[in-house]
């Protein structure tokens, strides 16, 4: 009986950890495609992307590891990479799940 009850709570615990890294990978990716976004429409008005794209970043809780805008104003993408720091305290795990986004012009 022990035994089971020790098997329960190992996977109780595997499942949580497992489940703070999913919410963080969303986090990451939501931020990351916010950010794209922002950026991009900063572009188009003529505004600088990258800065747009990290402030967005950073309003959403994630930090921006890398920006890049490819193009000229009429045709072109800005690609964004952020990180949010996952919910886990346990040692030798990750502690950041990242995330990329891709945006450009509408048309």
């Amino acid at each position: 009986m022990t035994g089971i009850l020790g098997v329960i709570v190992a996977l109780s615990g595997a499942a949580l950890i497992i489940a703070g890294y999913a919410v963080g990978f969303h986090r990451a990716r939501a931020a990351a495609d916010l950010s794209a976004l922002s950026g991009a429409a900063a572009f188009q008005d003529g505004r600088e992307a990258c800065a747009q794209a990290s402030q967005t970043a950073r309003q959403n809780g994630a930090r921006m590891d890398h920006c890049d805008v490819v193009g000229d104003t009429i045709d072109f993408v800005v690609t964004v990479r952020v990180s949010v720091i996952a919910r886990t305290r346990i040692p030798h795990l990750p502690r950041t799940v990242a995330a990329q986004a891709h945006a450009g012009p509408v048309r």
